[in-house]
């Protein structure tokens, strides 16, 4: 089952409001999946519908500058939300960036070596939340 993604301010907005169930050095897991609860909090109309999985990437300015590096990094949160095996449970998931990648490290904006960082670093994230749902 794919994905669908996060689209409006308001969506954000209700994840951002719960705490984060996984973290990272770089990134932070935010999840509500309860969907009688979401329901009854009144976000539940933004999660229509209900039994569906939903996936949104975080990526401020404040931690990568370059659009480049913000884009490649969205596009992995994307691709290895799909690739998990088990899937993602039913409900809202976030993954936001909540540090930046070290330039000194990573040099160019949208390397092969810090694509695999990213990756490597959101399955242990997607594991961690998973442990804990």
């Amino acid at each position: 089952m794919r994905a669908r993604h996060l689209r409006t301010r308001a969506q954000f907005q209700a994840l951002l409001g719960t705490p984060a169930v996984a973290r990272s050095a770089h990134f932070a897991l935010h999840r509500c999946a309860d969907s009688a609860a979401a329901a009854a909090s009144g976000t539940g109309a933004l999660f229509a519908p209900p039994d569906a999985v939903w996936l949104g990437a975080l990526a401020p300015k404040r931690w990568a500058r370059r659009a480049v590096t913000r884009n490649a990094i969205r596009r992995q949160i994307y691709a290895v939300g799909q690739s998990l095996n088990p899937p993602l449970s039913a409900g809202a998931h976030l993954v936001r960036l909540r540090a930046a990648f070290a330039p000194a490290q990573f040099p160019s904006a949208s390397s092969s070596a810090l694509k695999r960082a990213v990756r490597a670093e959101l399955l242990r994230l997607f594991d961690r939340g998973r442990d804990r749902a």
